[in-house]
């Protein structure tokens, strides 16, 4: 009788751990799909980029005499940002530092680009220009927010594969931590203001 009880307690010990560790893993795997969502969002923003560059480098090169090394800076730029391929299941921080950096320099060409065009009062007026200028303030805050979303779904991801005991369930199951978008280098210093 009394081997029977322990058997039966055994059994409904198993039977719960077995449950905890489908739940979990359930979870995980709805995690995870929420960061390759985010993920294929934040992707979908820096592509609309990409693609409303050839516009506005086109739309500058009707411009007379207008620098041909900025275009040439943009278009490279734009060639390696779309280069770097990430797997949003394998999304390392080594990765993700290379892809913000690419991202970095088409923004920082861009924003070159946008200041020589001042210099160009006919550019300046054109319907295109200021038609893609718009777009591109807008892209970048449609950037900005899947960035800032990606971040959310992955801290929520994160925290359950770190917590107990999750984490056993977690590295049971080959589940690890997802890196996240971090500030740049230069955004730790603060822009100098004068008067």
């Amino acid at each position: 009788m009394r081997s029977l009880t322990v058997g039966i307690v055994l059994v409904v010990i198993a039977l719960i751990l077995f449950m905890a560790g489908c739940n979990s893993y359930n979870s995980f795997v709805d995690q995870e799909e929420e960061v390759e969502n985010a993920w294929s969002k934040v992707q979908s923003a820096y592509q609309r980029r990409a693609d409303l560059i050839p516009n506005l480098v086109n739309t500058v090169k009707g411009a007379a005499q207008f620098e041909q090394q900025t275009l040439e800076a943009v278009v490279n730029a734009r060639a390696r940002a779309t280069s770097i391929n990430i797997d949003p299941a394998n999304v390392t921080p080594e990765k993700l530092k290379e892809f913000q950096q690419a991202q970095s320099e088409l923004s920082q060409s861009l924003g070159r680009l946008l200041v020589v065009a001042e210099n160009y009062p006919q550019l300046k007026a054109t319907q295109a220009f200021i038609e893609l200028q718009a777009q591109l303030e807008g892209t970048e805050n449609r950037i900005k927010v899947e960035r800032d979303r990606y971040n959310d779904v992955v801290t929520a991801y994160n925290k359950s594969v770190r917590r107990f005991p999750g984490s056993l369930f977690a590295g049971m199951f080959g589940f690890s931590q997802k890196a996240q978008f971090e500030a740049e280098q230069s955004a730790q210093k603060a822009p100098e203001v004068k008067f």
